[in-house]
Order: C-alpha cells, then structure tokens, then sequence
C-alpha cells in the first residue's frame, strides 16, 4: 500500500513539475504514472550503478555531480515515453530539482502516515 501511494504522489509531483516549469510537458496523468514508474526503476537500477562509475568526478565536484546524474536520468526518462517531453539538459536539470524536492516532501509524508 506504501508503495503504491508513494507512486500516485510521485506522479502528482511530475504533474506540479510539468505545471510549474515549462522546460517538462507531460500528456496527461497516465503518462504521468508512467513517466513517475520509469524515473523509479532508472533510480533504483541505473542509479547505484552511475554512482559508481563517476565516483571520482562527484568525489572532485563536492558531489555536485549528483545534479548532473539525476537530470541525465530525467532526461532518458523522457526521451523513452511518449507522453513525457523534456526539451533540453538546462531543462532535465531544473526539472530533476523540483521533482527531488517534492519527493523530500512526498517521502517524509508517507513516512509519517504509515509509521503509525
């Protein structure tokens, strides 16, 4: 059940992205549900994998190469479903930002509900 409304929030939060910025255009809440499913397997499977990989150029950068993954998993995202348009890197990486943050909010959240 967690996981479950984890997923619907995640993809109410790619719909609040893609109305907030216009760089991220979303076609409708099913492309959101998908676009919010691909963006979780790329973060659980690609993710760790990347992380490794660039682990010397995040380690130079103080970590600030983590911006860069995650937009590049945005990114691919994007360029995998239809109904799911990013139009640029600039973009990927404004649009990974407000997603992470309403993903802060929406994790503590369902925490909090479901610790009880």
């Amino acid at each position: 059940m967690k996981l479950i409304v984890k997923w619907l929030l995640q993809a109410v939060a790619l719909l609040c992205v893609a109305y907030l910025y216009s760089g991220v255009v979303l076609h409708g809440f099913g492309a959101a549900l998908l676009a919010a499913l691909v963006i979780g397997l790329f973060n659980m499977v690609l993710r760790p994998v990347l992380l490794l990989l660039t682990l010397p150029v995040t380690l130079v950068t103080l970590g600030l190469f983590l911006f860069v993954i995650n937009a590049l998993m945005f990114w691919f995202a994007a360029g995998m479903l239809a109904g799911f348009h990013v139009t640029s890197f600039a973009a990927a990486l404004l649009g990974s930002l407000i997603y992470s943050v309403f993903g802060i909010v929406i994790d503590s959240a369902v925490e909090r509900l479901f610790s009880k």
